[in-house]
């Protein structure tokens, strides 16, 4: 399976057999995500996401998709303090589906059949009856995993909606490589490349009917968040020797399906 996955170290699919016992433990540390310096992002997501964090394009040609910056740094991620709590608003939903994942021989086909993974390696997982379990004592999924699926499901469901957008963008030539340079508190001089955005020159120069599209499609505010969001860029790097603080410790068990516009609580 490709680590996609980012944050994803044995992810292996669910089944009685082998996970029939088993019970998962979600707490509030996001040590798993401490080296990730972006992560995916929805569409439905950029509302709650556009204050606190930049968002941009970025992936290899054919599979560029919005993420959330999380850091500057490679193997830096400025939102996870030394305790592993997540000291953000809003918890990307890429993050609060760990450690479970849908699996699928094909990244690129709608109709592919997924498959519901969960990553052994999580602290979370146990055999002790710590936390909620996967299946009950018949063998049939609890409500907690039914909830995991449904989220995943919406999740998926997202994915797509947010590579259309991507692919309107991409036929409308709209996204341009930016490169950001920082100057740190330390006074050394950091350059952050790799990424897209929408260029505002281009966009303001489409045709009537094409930003009337657009707009129909709620997709003229979606880049309209994205732009602002970019502001979030010098604060982000600002972050770079500053303790982080202490936050609300929200938990990492995934939320009810389709919660992509609210915190990271489950």
């Amino acid at each position: 399976m490709t680590k996609q996955l980012l944050i994803y170290e044995r992810a292996v699919p669910v089944t009685r057999q082998r996970h029939g016992s088993w019970s998962i433990k979600a707490g509030a540390s996001y040590d798993f995500a401490r080296e990730v310096n972006s992560v995916p992002l929805m569409v439905a997501e950029f509302a709650n996401s556009a204050s606190e964090y930049a968002i941009v394009f970025g992936g290899a040609a054919g599979e560029v998709i919005p993420v959330a910056l999380l850091g500057i740094r490679d193997g830096e991620n400025l939102y996870v303090n030394e305790g592993g709590t997540w000291t953000g608003k809003y918890v990307p939903a890429f993050l609060r589906r760990y450690p479970f994942v849908f699996s699928s021989d094909s990244a690129t086909d709608p109709d592919a059949v997924f498959t519901l993974c969960v990553d052994e390696d999580f602290s979370g997982c146990n055999d002790d009856g710590r936390g909620e379990r996967l299946f009950d004592t018949e063998g049939e999924r609890t409500q907690y995993l039914q909830n995991v699926l449904g989220f995943l499901q919406a999740y998926q469901v997202q994915f797509q909606r947010t590579k259309q957008f991507v692919a309107n963008l991409e036929s409308l030539g709209l996204l341009e490589p930016m490169q950001a340079q920082f100057t740190l508190r330390t006074g050394q001089r950091s350059t952050l490349s790799g990424f897209s955005v929408v260029n505002r020159e281009r966009l303001k120069a489409l045709p009537a009917d094409k930003l009337a599209a657009l707009m129909q499609a709620d997709e003229l505010e979606l880049i309209y968040q994205h732009l602002g969001s970019l502001a979030n860029l010098t604060p982000i790097a600002e972050r770079i020797g500053v303790p982080a603080p202490a936050a609300a410790e929200p938990e990492t068990a995934p939320p009810a399906p389709g919660d992509f516009e609210t915190s990271g609580s489950a």
